[in-house]
This record gives C-alpha cells, structure tokens and sequence, in this order.
C-alpha cells in the first residue's frame, strides 16, 4: 500500500496534471514576453526617452503659461482690492476730517469767535477805510473832505458815512 500512496505522489502524477501544466505554460509565456519587452525597450528606448522628454517639456509650458495667467489674475484682483480699501479708507478719513472741523468750528463760534469769512471780510472792510482815509487825507482832497464835513453838519450826518458814499 505504500508503494501505491508513494506512487501516487510520483513526478508522473504530478506532471499529467493539467492545471500544473498550464501554470508553466503560463509563466514560460509571461517570461518570454518580459525578454521581448526588455529587448524592444532597449532597441527603442532612447527614442521612447527623447519623446517623453519632448513631452515633458511641452507639459511644463503649458502648465507655466496657466501658472502665470492665474498669478496675473490674482494680481489684478488683489490690486483692485487695495485700490478700493484705499478708496474707503480716504473716504473714511475726509469724512472724520469734515466732522472734526464742523465740531472745531462750532466751539470756536460759542466762544465768540469769528469764522474765516467772516476775518475776509473785516479785512476787505479795513482796506476800503484804508483806501478812503487815504484819498481824505490827500492835498487835492482836503478842500473836498471840508466841504462834505460842512455839508453833513448841516445835514447832521456823521461826517464818514456822506465821504464814503461820495
């Protein structure tokens, strides 16, 4: 009986098995077929090289060429979002400015303070007095200024007001 179980188990058993030899069949083929790769690729391989680096170079400027137009994009945008904070902030700043300068001058007016036009026009009203006391006081006009002061005697007008009318 062992002579059967060994038998059994022999290289002649083992070699009628038609799953087993399919599994050679199969990795002599795959072998076969991994020289033949290895052989094409040697013959063609730097060709296969320079085309790949060919297209590696052609894909780099390409995805640089986008890289750039988003980064002027991005640019533009950001720029434009300065511009426009920049806006407001000055915006923000003339308004506080006008706030501060309407509250200044309204202290200042209860405090009886005159106001800028109001220091112009003092200041017109000085020169034309100036001007007026000037001509007065002139040799040719002081004939003229005795005869408007007897005049506004006898109209009883203040002497000022009948020579600056004149």
């Amino acid at each position: 009986m062992r002579k059967q179980a060994h038998s059994g188990k022999s290289d002649d058993a083992t070699s009628k098995d038609p799953f087993s030899d399919h599994i050679k069949a199969s990795a002599q083929q795959i072998w076969l077929a991994g020289l033949g790769a290895f052989t094409k690729a040697q013959a063609e391989g730097s060709k296969v090289f320079d085309t790949l680096v060919k297209e590696g170079m052609a894909m780099q400027q390409n995805t640089q060429a986008v890289a750039e137009q988003r980064l002027s994009e991005v640019t533009h945008k950001v720029s434009s979002l300065a511009n426009d904070l920049g806006a407001k902030a000055t915006g923000q700043w003339d308004k506080l400015e006008t706030i501060f300068e309407d509250r200044v001058a309204k202290a200042l007016g209860r405090l009886g303070m005159p106001t800028s036009a109001e220091l112009d026009a003092l200041k017109h009203e000085v020169e034309v007095l100036r001007e007026a006391v000037a001509r007065l006081t002139s040799p040719k006009s002081t004939s003229r200024a005795a005869k408007v002061t007897r005049k506004a005697v006898r109209h009883k007008l203040p002497p000022t007001t009948s020579a600056t009318s004149k």
